[in-house]
């Protein structure tokens, strides 16, 4: 199992290009089985997630072509297959945003109850009331998900009594094919569903109130092809902005849409950072000062994300003050806590909030990573820190950001991946 091994503390300066949103690409991708066109997805980032989504297409049936930068052409014209499998589907969440286009396309769908980070419990029972509110038949058995309807989907009135994010994008794709007007109530506003959003109206959708949390979609027969480029990674963007606020440096990040990340924005500037943005650019410099502590509440779009609190939860680590950060939407989204401690943090839990008392430095140490988001704190907490820290489990990390060693090298910081031991299997695989 490969780790991260940090020397620190590093500074973090220089300019780095952001890559395509992984919760952008992952939807997209599943929505290529609307259409009996060939969509041509570009700026897809390098990641494992991507490339299991990929694999679960080929699985349903999917033609595929893919280029030297990852772009995909897919086709998805004579689809027959409508179960996902467990071996796929475990390994990742996201798989069930399958469900939605395979009910909606073939009538039909079965799909493995999916894994991913063990952050807490994210059930997809709203997805599922909402497929059944557009007619379809909902059971789930020995771990599967299976939906069924006679003809096509029926438009309808939905509203989601908690906003999720998967749950506007899965209902958000079956409607496009629904037969008459469907209206979501409640839907999610991320920058990433409104790019799906956008995806299914270049491939002949008709949704509108993109944007808002009200989407009115109106049915049609059939979708046809189209190109599409992904938005930038806003989480990859701001956790190098954290990286460089947290190392006291400055970074400039490119490629990305400042739009898509003024809460974390305001947070930065109240921490000390000095900010400049463009249209597609964002520059932060912390002219060598310690951040300043700052309290931090996550809750859907438009306010704080939840995939950027456990970034800023490591700088207030290394901050000047004391601060409170509320996880709101994971219940178990503060568990890199008991890391960072164990690099010298002053952290403690009560509820479902971390009281972090900014210290002087952190101390190396080996850690494990048990989320995405988490690792990409331990990292920023290893480059904080004096010594050689030694991140485990990064497979986590490999799931969200793109070669992140080779960027952070490209921005001064002190950092090699470390190859594990081969297993007997993987040793007779690669002979």
């Amino acid at each position: 199992m490969d780790k991260l091994l940090i020397n620190g503390p590093s500074k973090i300066e220089g300019e780095i290009r952001i890559s395509g949103s992984k919760n952008s690409a992952l939807p997209i991708l599943a929505s290529g089985l609307l259409s009996k066109g060939s969509v041509r997805i570009g700026n897809l980032p390098h990641l494992n997630d991507v490339t299991t989504m990929i694999e679960l297409l080929s699985c349903l049936g999917v033609d595929l072509l893919i280029d030297e930068k990852l772009g995909v052409e897919l086709n998805a014209e004579k689809i027959t297959q409508f179960t996902a499998p467990y071996e796929l589907v475990k390994t990742m969440r996201a798989s069930i945003l399958v469900l939605g286009p395979l009910l909606a396309r073939l009538g039909k769908a079965r799909v493995s109850f999916p894994g991913g980070c063990a952050i807490g419990s994210r059930p997809v029972d709203l997805h599922l009331r909402g497929f059944e509110a557009l007619g379809a038949t909902v059971t789930v058995e020995s771990g599967f998900i299976e939906a069924v309807v006679d003809g096509r989907l029926k438009g309808a009135h939905i509203f989601m009594d908690k906003v999720t994010v998967g749950g506007t994008e899965n209902i958000l794709m079956a409607a496009t094919l629904a037969e008459g007007r469907s209206i979501i109530e409640n839907a999610a506003r991320e920058p990433e569903v409104v790019d799906l959003a956008n995806c299914l109206n270049a491939m002949g959708a008709k949704i509108s109130g993109i944007g808002t949390d009200k989407l009115i979609i109106d049915g049609v027969e059939e979708l046809h092809g189209c190109d599409y480029d992904v938005m930038s990674d806003r989480i990859e963007a701001g956790t190098f902005l954290v990286a460089a606020a947290a190392t006291r440096g400055w970074i400039k990040v490119k490629d990305v849409d400042p739009h898509s990340l003024e809460a974390v924005l305001a947070k930065l500037e109240e921490a000390g950072a000095k900010m400049t943005v463009g249209d597609d650019w964002i520059r932060l410099d912390m002219e060598g000062r310690k951040p300043i502590a700052v309290d931090i509440r996550t809750a859907p779009y438009p306010a704080f994300p939840t995939d950027m609190q456990a970034q800023f939860t490591a700088m207030n680590s290394v901050a000047t003050g004391v601060s409170t950060v509320v996880e709101t939407i994971f219940e178990n989204r503060l568990i890199q806590v008991h890391e960072m401690n164990r690099m010298g943090a002053n952290i403690r839990i009560e509820g479902n909030t971390a009281i972090v008392e900014g210290c002087e430095t952190l101390t190396a140490a080996p850690v494990m990573a048990s989320d995405l988001r988490a690792s990409a704190s331990l990292v920023i907490a290893g480059l904080c820190a004096n010594g050689a820290t030694l991140v485990d489990r990064i497979y986590h990390i490999d799931r969200g950001y793109e070669c992140i060693e080779e960027k952070m090298q490209l921005l001064g910081a002190s950092i090699r991946r470390i190859p594990g031991r081969l297993s007997n299997e993987q040793s007779e695989q690669s002979s």
